[in-house]
């Protein structure tokens, strides 16, 4: 085996994973590869928020038997969030796979592939966790939240918090590397706690690292977010004014059906005491429309809630049944798929307001520019190219509802 090529699906997550896998098999010599089609190992990395990712996966039969009637030789390896399905079911639903590889179990694949560690080819190494853009550093793995439309406490288990001398360890070799964008990675990334270190403490000591880098995070949630962590994203110098805070809903009792925590009022009051903070902080959030049950009205409270924090953007989905979840088990889905459209789009439509409105006040500001993408990471497109992983000086000189034009001046 000389090749690899990895597919990935889902969040930034699965894409840290992606890289620890690559990371993993360019130890035994084997190189990346674009073509998926001459690759001897081929790794399909799933996501499973949503039943369409999985769908699309269990739609690939065909495709594995048209691949391996090319290369016979080919393995094919099942990794990612869809293994909360039994080994027995993948299996039958997906004969064409060689290998079932749990998140956990990374570090095995060479043993399950039959390689053998070739010393001398260690130098073509490349480290885990990173792109030419950003390295990704899981801080935390699972979830014990448990709302009720969310398969990740099945696919990926329990949360459990990393040792901070990793963490630190990883962010340090990142930015020796050049890396200059470092994001923070969990599903609940201010729940972490280890060796008596919270979050906004793990965050200061990344600020602390010596070097030019921006610090990143994803994803909070609103019932672990204290004052503690508000200051310290105010004082972190590294950290870029722009964070994602999921709402899920505007209501209190489709959000207590969702088992999530707060209130609608406790949410708002967390948005004005970091608007307070940092006034020029970019706020995005994720929101689930048609859960089940969830009436006109109650949906209309959504939109009061978009148009009153006015979010610089936000991540809207449908609902989508999740089989193991408590909403499946306990609620009908009957929010026609329609209506789910039609409620989204109007969203939407609130949504290009207030990001057109907040672009705007940008106009004629200088902005730093990563990677084509400013603090508050959103889009733009500069005047002129520059080298990656640069730091660029921008003058904003046109505003749009979801991206920006400018003029690097430095």
């Amino acid at each position: 085996m000389k090749t690899f090529h990895i597919i990935t699906l889902g969040c930034q997550a699965n894409l840290a994973d992606s890289q620890k896998i690559a990371g993993t098999l360019e130890k035994y010599g084997l190189q990346n590869t674009e073509d998926e089609r001459s690759a001897d190992v081929l790794i399909f990395n799933t996501c499973s928020v949503r039943q369409k990712a999985e769908d699309r996966v269990f739609g690939l039969n065909k495709k594995f038997r048209e691949l391996k009637a090319r290369r016979k030789k080919m393995k094919i390896v099942l990794a990612g969030c869809m293994l909360h399905y039994s080994q027995d079911e993948l299996e039958r639903r997906l004969p064409g796979i060689d290998i079932i590889l749990k998140n956990t179990d990374t570090k095995k694949l060479p043993r399950l592939l039959g390689l053998k560690n070739y010393g001398h080819r260690m130098s073509i190494v490349k480290p885990a966790y990173t792109n030419s853009e950003s390295a990704l550093v899981p801080i935390t793995y699972g979830c014990n939240n448990f709302c009720s439309y969310c398969i990740v406490p099945f696919s990926r288990g329990r949360e459990i918090s990393r040792p901070v001398k990793d963490i630190i360890n990883e962010v340090k070799s990142a930015v020796k590397r050049g890396q200059k964008e470092v994001w923070l990675l969990g599903q609940n990334v201010n729940s972490y706690k280890s060796e008596g270190t919270n979050f906004p403490k793990l965050l200061r000591l990344v600020n602390a690292i010596p070097g030019d880098f921006w610090i990143r995070f994803t994803s909070p949630h609103p019932k672990d977010f204290s004052e503690e962590m508000i200051k310290a994203m105010a004082e972190c110098k590294k950290f870029p004014h722009y964070i994602n805070l999921p709402a899920q809903a505007g209501n209190n009792d489709i959000l207590k059906k969702m088992n999530r925590p707060y209130t609608v009022d406790h949410y708002k009051n967390i948005i004005k005491k970091i608007r307070a903070a940092m006034p020029d902080i970019a706020i995005s959030t994720d929101i689930i429309v048609g859960f089940p049950g969830e009436t006109r009205k109650q949906f209309l409270d959504t939109a009061r809630l978009m148009s009153e924090v006015k979010f610089d953007m936000a991540y809207l989905s449908e609902y989508s049944p999740r089989s193991k979840t408590l909403a499946a088990e306990k609620y009908k889905d009957n929010v026609p798929h329609a209506e789910k459209e039609k409620r989204k789009n109007e969203l939407n439509e609130i949504l290009k307001k207030t990001s057109l409105e907040f672009n705007k006040k940008l106009v004629g500001q200088i902005v730093t520019v990563l990677n084509g993408r400013t603090e508050h990471n959103k889009p733009i497109r500069l005047d002129k190219g520059y080298p990656k992983n640069t730091f660029v000086k921008a003058e904003v000189t046109q505003a749009n509802v979801w991206s920006f034009k400018g003029k690097a001046i430095e």
